[in-house]
């Protein structure tokens, strides 16, 4: 029976063409919307969800990675698969387009928002708000599409899974983790489907609150510290003397291959400091007119190409050096925006342009982005990027130290997190019903997470093997 679900979700999942926006249904009175909610539980039991086979007509793994690695920049896809092999934690961070084509597979309510598409826990962390405000959030929507609601939840808490064991967590606490990110997520969203919108709507998470709220004494001590460093200076002025030196006039970024690099064939270089300076034009263009002011009071000095994380390891990435009049540095990321990994299943974001779709998916997500945050095209191929600020008091979590305790703690402001950032296009009142006030919604996604966990645990041993046997090529960063 199992099997037979899978295949019927599969086939009202995959979805040709352009898909649309979510309808907001909020103006419906709340009785009629939570009974629609309850209602979907007859399509997609919360039991079902914790079902996971490969399907029969499951890709293989390092296939759905080659295909993801095509169009990337030849030379840096070895430091990609690289990244990748270090353990199953890491190969997960790069393994989005393989989760896409399996969840698929898995039972879905029906009920599609504006999905990040690639929410594993550490693409959630701290930064300053346009006022200077340091927010926990969600901080990468490169996959942002249409898409089934439970795919971000189950990539969540299967992340946390994952990260446990690479701690050496106990099986038991692994899946506690999980099973905390699901449960803040279906607290949350009760609590905002009984919210007036506007305040729903303008929620956001204090990141000092919430390091203070923790129970580690010790790890809050650090998380203060770091909180200290990110906003106690300009952080372009920080990365100015870290990433720049000034000799002469105008300054210039540092080479540190092979992660942060100038082409060394000056006239590669050349294009694309040229293809940089027209595609500011249109990027200025994407802007809000108010914005267009700011940006416009510096000027681009320097391009250099960088390597990003392992999902992005070669995509066309690098920063950009502004310099205003006064002598202000400011850095600017440009990253590469590809089709999402949803797109194959749940059709193209109605976007013609997936800068501006990434752009969208943040603005939208996010309780408040970055004033720099536009997308262009470049001149060179084509190619479709958005672009941000490099850091700005940007703040990741760090897991690596995190004991148990501390995993839960985190994953339960994921969690809020991801709440907070779906009912921004889904209807958090349709989300709990369905859900409901029990603990069955996360038991399920908990024991998903734990299978889910296992298959990635085989998959990275696949792409060992492939690397071993020579079918792919693989290379440290330095």
């Amino acid at each position: 029976m199992a099997a037979t679900r899978k295949r019927t979700t599969v086939q009202s999942t995959r979805r040709p063409g352009v898909a649309r926006l979510p309808e907001q249904s909020h103006g419906r009175p709340h009785a009629e919307r939570a009974a629609a909610g309850r209602a979907l539980r007859e399509r997609s039991p919360r039991g079902a969800i914790a079902d996971w086979q490969p399907a029969d007509r499951r890709a293989d793994p390092v296939d759905l990675l080659v295909a993801n690695s095509a169009g990337r920049l030849e030379h840096l896809v070895p430091i990609r698969y690289g990244r990748m092999m270090a353990n199953p934690f890491a190969f997960y961070r790069g393994a989005a387009a393989i989760m896409a084509h399996d969840l698929a597979f898995t039972a879905n309510a029906g009920m599609n928002i504006v999905a990040c598409g690639d929410c594993h826990l550490l693409n959630f962390g701290g930064f300053a708000t346009p006022e200077r405000k340091l927010v926990f959030d969600i901080n990468d929507f490169d996959e942002a599409s249409v898409a089934p609601w439970e795919w971000d939840v189950r990539r969540l808490a299967a992340s946390f899974v994952i990260a446990g064991r690479a701690n050496g967590f106990t099986p038991a606490d692994c899946r506690e983790a999980g099973w905390h990110a699901v449960r803040s997520y279906r607290e949350n969203m009760v609590r905002y489907a009984d919210m007036p919108v506007l305040d729903a709507y303008y929620e956001y998470i204090d990141l000092k609150k919430l390091v203070e709220s923790g129970t580690d004494e010790e790890l809050k001590r650090l998380n203060r510290k770091r909180i200290r460093k990110a906003t106690e200076a300009s952080a372009h002025l920080k990365e100015f003397t870290r990433l720049a030196f000034q000799s002469g006039s105008p300054p210039r970024i540092h080479d540190d291959p092979p992660l942060i690099y100038h082409e060394s064939d000056p006239k590669q270089q050349a294009a694309i400091q040229r293809s940089a300076a027209d595609a500011m034009a249109a990027y200025i263009e994407s802007m809000p007119p108010e914005r267009r002011l700011l940006i416009q009071r510096y000027t681009l000095t320097d391009v250099a190409m960088k390597v990003v994380g392992v999902g992005s390891v070669g995509t066309f990435c690098g920063i950009g050096l502004f310099v205003s009049g006064n002598g202000d540095p400011l850095f600017l990321q440009f990253k590469e925006a590809r089709a999402s990994v949803l797109e194959p299943y749940c059709g193209r974001a109605p976007f013609d342009h997936h800068g501006e779709r990434v752009v969208f998916g943040q603005r939208l997500m996010q309780a408040a982005s970055d004033v720099f945050l536009g997308w262009s095209t470049g001149t060179i191929e084509g190619r479709h990027f958005y672009v941000r600020q490099l850091r700005d008091a940007k703040i990741k979590p760090l897991v690596e130290v995190m004991k148990p305790v501390n995993l839960v703690n985190y994953a339960k402001a994921c969690g809020w997190a991801l709440a907070r950032a779906h009912k921004r296009s889904g209807d958090a009142v349709m989300l709990s019903a369905y859900m409901g006030t029990g603990e069955a919604f996360e038991d399920a996604m908990a024991a998903f997470a734990v299978a889910y966990a296992d298959q990635n645990e085989r998959d990275h041993a696949a792409l060992v093997a492939a690397v071993r046997s020579g079918r792919l090529e693989a290379r440290p960063d330095v």
